[in-house]
């Protein structure tokens, strides 16, 4: 049964505005042009082997350079790069790299600065909803010092420890 319900989205929308969520920029690469997309549904899956599942629109062009490519790379943000994650998460394909720096890493664009790195094989996609959940098997996996950038009550921010 699918909840079409406005009353029970509103709901969920607003208890999940209450969890803090790691922000992150998925990003492929197709005819050597670089694509991105900020995402805030990300986590890792397993351990054996090392594998993450993060969430796209389905209507995203990067879900669709994901579907032909097999491969992604996930740019896990620090906590001073709010406003990268707000450029890439508008509608735009590769014109959200202008005045954003960019390598090749692993065959994927990586943004430099940001604390985490992952590079990824495509596992698997599955439907849910209005995404599409892609299932990533790590090729390499990098940190780097920084602190995280989190979205939590619908504004940036990062993790302080107790």
């Amino acid at each position: 049964m699918t909840t079409t319900d406005p009353t029970v989205q509103a709901a969920f929308k607003e208890v999940m505005a209450g969890v803090a969520t790691p922000v992150s920029i998925v990003t492929a690469i197709s005819g050597g042009l670089p694509y991105g997309t900020t995402v805030s549904a990300f986590t890792s899956l397993s351990m054996t082997p090392p594998m993450v599942l993060v969430s796209l629109d389905r209507g995203s062009e990067t879900l669709e350079l994901l579907r032909e490519s097999g491969r992604f790379g996930l740019n896990i943000l620090g906590a001073d790069q709010a406003h990268t994650a707000l450029a890439f998460a508008k509608k735009g394909g590769v014109g959200k790299f202008h005045g954003t720096r960019w390598e090749l890493d692993h065959d994927l664009p990586r943004i430099p600065g940001a604390p985490g790195w992952i590079a990824c094989t495509v596992t698997d996609l599955v439907d849910g909803g209005d995404h599409v959940i892609a299932l990533g098997e790590v090729d390499v996996a990098e940190l780097a010092d920084g602190q995280p950038l989190v979205y939590y009550g619908r504004t940036f921010g990062t993790h302080l420890p107790h």
